[in-house]
C-alpha cells in the first residue's frame, strides 16, 4: 500500500513539527496486508492514496503539550509519525454542487493542513452510490464515487463509514461503496460483508511503525440495530455497542501494530460534553491497548487530552457538512505526533465551515478558537 510522499508545511513549524521532527513518509513505505479486504474475490485490496496539491499554508496549530514522563510500551521503529483526524462528512446539497464545479478541488483549503500529516483519518457519513433502498429514517445521504477521489486528493488517506449513515441505502448501497473503495482506493473502515471484516483494522506502515486504525459506531437508529450490525453471516457496520467484540478487536490490533487507533462514532447530538458510555468506552478501549481513541458525531466540538497515556478525542465536530451559521460550523482538524505507544503531541487547526467545507482560521480568530477548544476538556476526564 504505497504512501505518498508528502512536504511537512507550516503546521509543523508552529507547534507540532519543529519539535519532534516531523517529516514526509518515504515513498517505499507500505502497509501490511493485515485488513480483511472488501473487493471481491480475483479484485486488489485497496491502497493507500496519492497526494493532494495543497495552494496555502494551514492556520496555526494549538501549543503542543510535553510527553509524560513514562510511556505505555515501545515506541516501535522509533520514528515519530502524525496523524490527523477530521470529523463527519457528506456531500449534499450545496457541497455536491460545490463537487460537481471544483472537483478535486473542492476542499484545497484544508488540504494543506491534511496534507502535513502522515496519515489522515475522516468520518464518511454517507453512501457512496446513486441506488439503492432509502433506510426507514428522516436524513438520508449519499454522494458518487468522485467524493472519495475528492477527499483522496485533498489528503485523507482511509474513512471510516461506521456511523449512522454508512447504509442507508440498503445492500445496493453498501456494495456500490465497497466497490467505489475499490476504484478510488480510498480505504473504508468499520463496514463489511461480516463482522470479521467490519471490525478488521486497516493497517499501515509508515517509517517502519505498524498503525492500525479500527472503526465503528455507538449510534445506530433503533430500529436499524438488527439489519446495519454486522454478524458472521450478515453484511453491516462495526458496532461499539457490541463492547467485547470491539474490545477483542483493539486487544488483537495490539499485539501486531506499534499504534493502535480507534475512531469512533459516538454521543448526543448538539452536546459539547462527552456522555458517560463515551467515557466509559474510551476507558475500556484504552485498557485494551489503544493508543488513540477518537470520535463525532455530536455536530459540536468535544473535549480531547490525555487518558493514562493515551489520548483521547471526544468530538471533532463537523467538517464537510451543510450548515452555514451558529456552533455547527466550528471544526478544526486534529492532529497527534505518536512515536510507537508514546503520544508526544498534539494539536488543534481550528477552522470555520462555509459553503459546507472547512477554511482554516487565521490572525486573532483562530486564537480565540484555540481557546474555545482547549475549555471543551474542563468537562470532561482527560488532562492537558
Amino acid at each position: 500500500m504505497p504512501f505518498r510522499a508528502r512536504v511537512a508545511r507550516n503546521l509543523l513549524t508552529v507547534g507540532l513539527g519543529a519539535a519532534i521532527g516531523f517529516g514526509a513518509c518515504r515513498a517505499d513505505d507500505t502497509a501490511a496486508p493485515e485488513a480483511a479486504s472488501h473487493a471481491p474475490p480475483g479484485s486488489a485490496t485497496p491502497s493507500s492514496p496519492g497526494s493532494g496539491s495543497p495552494s496555502s499554508s494551514p492556520s496555526p496549530a494549538s501549543t503542543t503539550r510535553p510527553a509524560p514522563p513514562t510511556t505505555r510500551g515501545p515506541l516501535g521503529s522509533g520514528a515519530p509519525i502524525t496523524i490527523a483526524f477530521g470529523g463527519d462528512v457528506h456531500f449534499e446539497d450545496e457541497i455536491r454542487v460545490g463537487l460537481d464545479a471544483r472537483g478535486n478541488d473542492l476542499l484545497a483549503a484544508i488540504a494543506p493542513t491534511l496534507g502535513a500529516a502522515d496519515l489522515s483519518v475522516v468520518n464518511l457519513e454517507t453512501a457512496i452510490t446513486d441506488r439503492g433502498t432509502p433506510a426507514a429514517k428522516e436524513y438520508l445521504f449519499r454522494a458518487p464515487a468522485r467524493a472519495l477521489r475528492a477527499l483522496r486528493a485533498a489528503g485523507v488517506d482511509v474513512v471510516s463509514m461506521a456511523n449512522n449513515h454508512g447504509l442507508d441505502f440498503g445492500d445496493d448501497g453498501f456494495e456500490d461503496s465497497l466497490a467505489a473503495e475499490t476504484r478510488t482506493k480510498l480505504p473504508i473502515i468499520g463496514v463489511g460483508r461480516n463482522d470479521d471484516e467490519a471490525y478488521a483494522p486497516q493497517r499501515f506502515r509508515v517509517r517502519g511503525q505498524r498503525v492500525a486504525v479500527i472503526g465503528a459506531t455507538q449510534v445506530i437508529d433503533e430500529a436499524l440495530v438488527s439489519d446495519w450490525t454486522a454478524t458472521e453471516s450478515h453484511r453491516g457496520l462495526a458496532s461499539a455497542k457490541e463492547v467485547e467484540r470491539l474490545v477483542a478487536e483493539v486487544r488483537k490490533a495490539r499485539r501486531r501494530n506499534d499504534t493502535v487507533v480507534v475512531f469512533l462514532h459516538w454521543g448526543t447530538e448538539k452536546q459539547t460534553c462527552p456522555q458517560d458510555r463515551q467515557r466509559t468506552l474510551a476507558r475500556q478501549l484504552v485498557d485494551a491497548g489503544a493508543d488513540i481513541v477518537v470520535g463525532s458525531h455530536a455536530h459540536r466540538l468535544q473535549g480531547a487530552g490525555r487518558l493514562d497515556n493515551a489520548f483521547v478525542g471526544y468530538g471533532l465536530g463537523n467538517f464537510v457538512f451543510y450548515t452555514d451559521s451558529g456552533p455547527g460550523t466550528s471544526t478544526g482538524v486534529l492532529t497527534v505526533s505518536v512515536t510507537g505507544r508514546r503520544i508526544d503531541s498534539y494539536g488543534w487547526t481550528p477552522a470555520r465551515i462555509e459553503g459546507g467545507v472547512p477554511v482554516p482560521l487565521t490572525g486573532d480568530e483562530a486564537t480565540t478558537a484555540q481557546r474555545e477548544w482547549q475549555s471543551l476538556r474542563t468537562c470532561t476526564d482527560l488532562t492537558p
